[in-house]
Parts: structure tokens; sequence; C-alpha cells
């Protein structure tokens, strides 16, 4: 029996006895970069900061790194945020974007077909790539790091079995 999620994403979405099953965002490995990225501007600055002796230099130094950081890192981070992946009893919510916002609902009932990949390093990490086959316009949809492919990949999977015996009942 599939359990409901209490998670952060807006119940006005959700239409009448309509619940989450499962809430995600994408794996913490797409953030990886971002970090790096970080630690180099932040030591580049710091290196830059202790080695200049002239005031100005450090200022425009600092002001390189701050414009950095928030042109990369950050972007990363909140992009990673506002993408959702939320599996319903009855649909797929795809949602993504701040500024500009991106979405796609996906019914159970169009699902033909559920797949996943993962290599042995995205094994490791714990994330891979969910495949999903719909009837409809858009055809296949590939959800890149999903965190516990296996696992979603089986609860997607349920939610759908669950959905054709309530639609035959």
């Amino acid at each position: 029996m599939l359990q409901e999620v209490v998670v952060g994403f807006p119940e006005n979405l959700l239409v009448a006895e309509e619940r989450v099953a499962l809430s995600l965002h994408p794996h913490w490995k797409r953030l990886v970069g971002a970090f790096l990225f970080t630690l180099l501007v932040v030591a580049a600055a710091i290196a830059g900061v202790v080695f200049t002796p002239w005031q100005i230099v450090r200022y425009v130094i600092l002001g390189v790194a701050l414009l950095l950081l928030i042109i990369y890192p950050l972007r990363r981070l909140i992009g990673w945020a506002t993408t959702h992946y939320v599996f319903t009893t009855h649909r797929i919510l795809l949602r993504s974007g701040v500024i500009s916002r991106k979405g796609r609902d996906i019914p159970l009932d169009r699902i033909n077909d559920v797949s996943f990949q993962h290599n042995l390093f995205e094994r490791m990490l714990g994330c891979g790539t969910l495949v999903i086959e719909s009837a409809g316009e858009h055809g296949q949809i590939v959800l890149k790091d999903v965190p516990h492919v296996e696992r979603t990949h089986g609860t997607l999977y349920q939610l759908v079995e669950q959905d054709d015996s309530r639609a035959g009942a």
C-alpha cells in the first residue's frame, strides 16, 4: 500500500481525492559542480585579497567573486530548489522555474511504459534517469537525476496499476 507523503508542495494544485504519493527534487549531485565552483571562487578571492597590496584591487576582486557566485552557483541552487517531481494518485506533476515557470501534468491513465537507467556512479550515489512513455503528443518524458530511481520507478508503477484498477472498477 502506498503511503501518503506530506510535502511543501501547494495543495491547491491537487484535485478532489488526489493524494501525493511521492514528491522529489532532482538529486543533490546536480549541485556538486556549483559547490566546487564556489570553493574555487572563494579560494581565488581570498588569495587575491591576501596577496594584493592595493585596496582598490581588493574591492574589485571581491566584487567579481560576488558576481560570479551570484551568476552560477546561486542560479543552480535556485533551479534545483524550484524543480519538483510530484507523483500523485491521479497524475505526475512536473514543475520548475522561479520567474518563468514551466509545468507539465501527465495523467496516470496516459502512461504506457516506465523504465529507469543508471550507471555505476549513479548507483553509488543513489540516483538515475526515469523514462516515462505517455500516450500523447509529447510522447516520452526523461527525468534526469531522480533520487532513488528504482524505488521511484516501483512507486510509479504501483500508482499506474492502482489507477488502472480504479478505472476498471
